[in-house]
């Protein structure tokens, strides 16, 4: 297939993530105002309801039947067991519902996220937050979007004027809290202008697309919390990198992402890592 052929095939693709992500948020608003089913994953704060299994597969199916050869990663099916490996096919990468914990709270920050790879590489991003009606869109080489809205990371260079934000993860035993306090430290005593957590990857990545925070870091995600935003933020005009200064993996859970070079890597070079082990790695 030549490029250009690609390129009109990727863009098809987007269209039609597009129409599933506004699709399966009015499912989850729906579902917001219901009873929920709470059960937990690999700890007790590692939530999962009906909802997420019900979206993820409503997602899987309409993208399966409009491109039936890609191959899926889901967070509800890697869960349920399925091989997480990113390979050159292309590849949709899925979170149904992004902020889990604030959905069973009915806390409004919730997004539903599609991500798209072919050969390793992100080709484009698809985030709906999915109360308040935002879409926020990214393609490679055809810029980053909200509702339409061209999108713009904070040039700021200067940390001690940044806000910054994080997750604290699923692991809570006191040495890893210990880390995650002892980071957040570090960037407090810059001094940072703050440092937020709203519980939801993605929709914490989306701010550093408009420019409304200077950065985000986080140990724990998975790689479908970080694809969809990761090529939204780059293609508008920032950085996103592995917490070591290397370039991302998705695969790694871990990721710094920042308006400029300049505040990335000086949260690089202050963080103490916290192993999660990889997304690819055997059960």
């Amino acid at each position: 297939m030549s490029s250009d052929m690609e390129a009109e095939s990727w863009a098809e693709c987007m269209d039609v993530a597009v129409k599933t992500a506004l699709r399966a948020g009015q499912m989850v608003r729906v579902s917001m105002m219901q009873e929920k089913r709470v059960s937990s994953k690999s700890t007790p704060t590692d939530l999962v309801t009906e909802a997420d299994q019900q979206v993820e597969e409503l997602i899987i199916s309409t993208l399966r039947e409009h491109f039936p050869s890609h191959r899926f990663i889901g967070e509800e099916s890697s869960a349920a067991g399925e091989k997480c490996i990113l390979t050159d096919n292309p590849t949709w990468i899925i979170d149904p519902i992004d902020g889990t914990c604030n959905f069973v709270h009915s806390f409004p920050m919730v997004a539903v996220s599609i991500g798209f790879a072919v050969k390793k590489q992100l080709e484009f991003g698809v985030i709906y937050h999915c109360l308040d009606g935002t879409l926020y869109t990214g393609r490679r080489s055809h810029g980053a979007f909200c509702n339409g809205v061209r999108l713009r990371v904070s040039k700021e260079k200067d940390v001690s004027k940044a806000l910054i934000l994080t997750e604290i993860g699923a692991k809570r035993e006191p040495h890893t809290l210990d880390i995650f306090l002892g980071n957040m430290k570090q960037l407090l005593s810059a001094p940072v202008h703050g440092v937020r957590i709203i519980g939801s990857s993605t929709l914490a990545l989306c701010q550093v697309a408009t420019g409304a925070a200077e950065a985000y870091y986080q140990y724990g995600l998975h790689c479908w919390d970080i694809a969809a935003a990761a090529i939204i933020i780059t293609e508008a005009g920032g950085c996103v990198i592995d917490t070591t200064g290397g370039p991302l993996d998705l695969m790694s859970r871990r990721v710094v992402a920042a308006g400029s070079q300049e505040i990335a890597d000086y949260i690089v070079q202050r963080l103490k890592p916290i192993n999660y082990g990889r997304d690819d790695d055997d059960p």
